[in-house]
């Protein structure tokens, strides 16, 4: 099925962002320019602008129009981004080629991980190292632990993420290639099931001035009563 005009419209917006095509405080062309263009109408471009606004892409200066932000924001939109694979979701930020390498391998439960996931030291879990760059750019690497024998987050419902600027382990630092004693952004993920047990957890680490923020957003299915 086709992707909507307006997604369509700020997609190829955000990987010409991303790559550096438009440099910070580009201004983008009026709205009408921008339909005549695309031929679409002007609902189409508001939700299109509206978009990248949302994502830290854009800003809006009153009267003179919208301009790309001076860096962009990394938007986690909760479930999407989380459930994407990480071709998807850095494939969606450029147009450059994205390179993402796994190794898989099966190891025993330290202490804190037995801790965590409500099993004994030296049972088995799956150890899955993420290093992804996006044109020769080293831009991202994550641990991920899972039990054994689980796919995943097929059974996660709940997703909890905790971010912290903290120095690097030896692995990610060597990856991303920090100095001594540079932080990095950091994303701490555990995903629990409905039972509220532990299947997955990851650390992902991105260099400190990638994104000059990270946003979250979640769909609230319900809400509270007055």
């Amino acid at each position: 099925m086709a992707e909507p005009a307006y997604v369509s419209i700020s997609g190829a917006y955000a990987r010409r962002i991303r790559s550096g095509d438009l440099a910070p405080g580009t201004q983008l062309p009026s709205y009408a320019e921008i339909a005549k263009q695309h031929g679409v109408s002007d609902i189409v471009v508001r939700k299109a602008i509206s978009l990248l606004l949302s994502q830290g892409l854009v800003r809006s200066a009153r009267r003179r129009g919208i301009f790309v932000a001076d860096r962009p924001n990394l938007v986690r939109i909760s479930p999407e981004r989380q459930m994407q694979s990480a071709e998807v979701s850095f494939g969606a930020e450029t147009e450059e080629s994205i390179v993402v390498d796994r190794e898989t391998e099966t190891v025993s439960a330290t202490d804190e991980l037995a801790e965590t996931f409500g099993i004994a030291p030296g049972d088995q879990l799956t150890h899955v190292i993420t290093r992804v760059s996006d044109g020769g750019n080293r831009v991202s690497i994550s641990n991920t632990y899972r039990r054994a024998g689980t796919t995943g987050t097929a059974n996660a419902t709940v997703l909890e993420e905790t971010l912290t600027d903290k120095l690097p382990s030896d692995a990610h630092a060597e990856w991303l290639g920090t100095t001594p004693g540079s932080l990095v952004k950091n994303v701490h993920q555990q995903f629990f099931a409905a039972d509220g047990q532990v299947v997955m957890v990851s650390d992902i680490s991105y260099p400190q001035d990638r994104y000059d923020a990270f946003v979250f957003r979640m769909d609230l299915t319900s809400s509270a009563g007055s």
